[in-house]
C-alpha cells in the first residue's frame, strides 16, 4: 500500500520510516512526504494513481490540510484516495470541518503509532 504523508515538519519523516521499519522492509507499505499541501498537491499529479492513502497534517503554513482535502476531493474521485487528517488539536471545530470535507478519518498528534498501523491493517482488506 502506498502512503503519502504530507506535514511541515522535517522529522516527520525519519520518524515514520523507523516506526514502519518492519512493514516497509515486508513491502507492506510504502510511504512518500511532501512538506506542503502545494507539493503533495504536485505528487498527486504524477502519481495519484498509485497513492491508495493520504496522511495529511492540518496546520501547515501555505494550503492548509483541509484546503488539501477539498482539492483531493474535487480532483481525484476514480479512485478515491483515502484521506486521514492529523492535526495536534483534537478540538471538534476541525474534525467536523475535516470530517464534513470528506475525510475518512482524524487522527491527533502525538501519533499513536499502533492505533495508526491498525487502521491501516483495517484497508488493507
Amino acid at each position: 500500500m502506498k502512503i503519502l504523508v504530507v506535514d511541515d515538519e522535517a522529522d516527520v519523516q525519519p520518524l515514520f520510516l523507523q516506526r514502519f521499519r518492519k512493514e516497509i522492509k515486508n513491502h507492506e507499505f510504502e510511504f512518500d512526504f511532501a512538506l506542503s499541501g502545494e507539493e503533495a498537491l504536485d505528487y498527486m499529479k504524477e502519481k495519484h494513481s498509485e497513492i491508495v492513502l493520504i496522511l495529511s497534517d492540518i496546520n501547515m503554513p501555505g494550503m492548509s490540510g483541509l484546503e488539501l482535502l477539498l482539492r483531493i476531493r474535487h480532483d481525484y474521485e476514480v479512485p478515491p484516495p483515502v484521506v486521514m487528517m492529523i492535526t495536534a488539536y483534537g478540538d471538534d471545530e476541525n474534525r467536523n470541518q475535516a470530517m464534513s470535507s470528506g475525510a475518512n478519518d482524524f487522527l491527533t498528534k502525538p501519533l499513536d503509532f499502533n492505533l495508526l498501523k491498525e487502521k491501516l491493517k483495517e484497508l488493507e482488506h
